[in-house]
């Protein structure tokens, strides 16, 4: 009687565990498409080396669809190549090429639709329109996923990996590049998206909009056209990220226009036209940032009201803040100013004279940017002196009344 209880539980197991069926040029089935449509709920499809023809290749029942190394899925140049249209769907181990492209769809190497806990990993995507393109899923991973295009202009190409209307999704320690956005998120709340690379971008490393509740975690946006674009986003959270060598005319680090309740923590700047462009933000705090050889530090526009910035160390910027209106509702507090002449009596590691972090020559480019030629001008040193023993153009309560003496990192 034992005995027969446990074969029935396992034979349970092992039909709720799936079948693993094998696809190779050698083996007894040679066709993906045929092994994919033939396969059961909850099997496996492993596929060995070799390319194989994929073009718009749908699947619409849980599987894991595994690629050994040297496995290709080629698109053909004919539109999607992967359709990924049930829950429980894990891909991984594979190399895409050759997916459509068009101007009037979004042909992708991997498209998702209604497709709860996706698993995406260890894939290699070259040349796509777009990368990864996933709608109205949740509870998906991409992870590790490398996605190198060559567009050259920003209608020449989509984006790397693309969410829309999705939730608890984990983007983890994938390199994006070549691509119009390197990252893009829409409509997308309580995700993480961390350890991630995207470089030489046509556009953003990283873009999101009306995206609430989510982390950025220690990701890098190096030498994109521009570094992150957030729009129109509520708590927020961006810690331990580093911003480099995104220059351009019209070019930063972290542009944040319509933001509110966020934090923006431990993150580096460095050598970026503008680290930060805030723009209709509110109730932001700003801390423990290295600002390091920006031309702008932070750039204020309007509607910019109950930010803290503190303990952030602003390093041979050419303008640390630059702010384009008179009125300020924001905190300057502790921050260490590298060009500040002030000194410390007392010893307690804070200046005894307060900083005015906004230099007057910093309005005046912000009216007419022609007059930046004059920057290291004596004419320049002698105005901003000016403006810091009496204020007339800038704001006379931004002032950081505690400065650091020393750096913080």
């Amino acid at each position: 009687m034992r005995f027969g209880v446990f074969i029935f539980f396992f034979l349970i197991f092992q039909t709720l565990q799936g079948r693993i069926i094998r696809v190779c040029p050698s083996c007894e089935e040679t066709e993906l498409k045929f092994a994919v449509d033939n396969a059961g709920k909850g099997d496996t499809v492993r596929v060995g080396a070799g390319t194989y023809p994929s073009a718009n290749l749908e699947i619409y029942k849980p599987l894991v669809l595994l690629g050994d190394s040297g496995a290709v899925l080629d698109g053909e140049g004919k539109g999607y190549v992967l359709k990924l249209l049930h829950d429980s769907i894990e891909v991984s181990g594979f190399k895409i090429i050759n997916a459509g492209r068009s101007y009037t769809k979004d042909f992708a190497a991997i498209y998702a639709f209604r497709a709860n806990h996706l698993h995406i990993e260890d894939v290699e995507i070259v040349n796509p329109f777009f990368g990864i393109l996933i709608e109205k899923s949740n509870h998906g991973i991409i992870r590790n996923v490398l996605v190198s295009g060559n567009a050259a202009k920003e209608d020449y190409g989509g984006n790397g990996i693309h969410l829309w209307h999705c939730a608890d999704m984990i983007i983890e320690k994938n390199t994006v590049t070549g691509v119009r956005d390197g990252i893009y998120l829409e409509f997308v709340d309580n995700s993480i998206i961390q350890g991630n690379c995207t470089h030489h971008n046509v556009r953003y490393g990283l873009h999101f909009m009306f995206s609430n509740h989510d982390r950025y975690v220690a990701n890098t946006f190096l030498s994109n056209s521009a570094g992150v674009a957030v729009m129109f986003s509520k708590f927020i959270e961006m810690r331990k990220n580093l911003f480099i060598n995104n220059w351009g005319s019209a070019s930063y680090g972290l542009l944040l226009k319509e933001i509110y309740d966020a934090e923006v923590v431990d993150n580096r700047f460095i050598e970026n036209t503008i680290a930060i462009f805030i723009d209709g933000t509110t109730r932001i705090n700003y801390s423990g940032n290295l600002f390091k050889q920006n031309g702008w530090g932070i750039k204020v526009s309007g509607g910019c009201y109950t930010n803290r910035i503190f303990k952030n160390d602003f390093i041979s910027n050419t303008f640390d803040v630059s702010y384009n209106s008179k009125l300020n509702d924001n905190t300057f507090d502790g921050n260490y100013w590298s060009d500040y002449n002030g000194y410390d009596l007392d010893k307690n590691g804070q200046g005894d004279v307060p900083y005015r972090p906004v230099k007057l020559f910093s309005y005046i480019v912000n009216k007419t940017p022609e007059t930046i030629v004059l920057m290291r001008s004596l004419f320049v040193d002698i105005i901003n002196f000016s403006e810091q023993v009496s204020p007339i153009f800038t704001p006379d309560d931004l002032q950081d009344f505690s400065p650091a003496m020393n750096p913080f990192q």
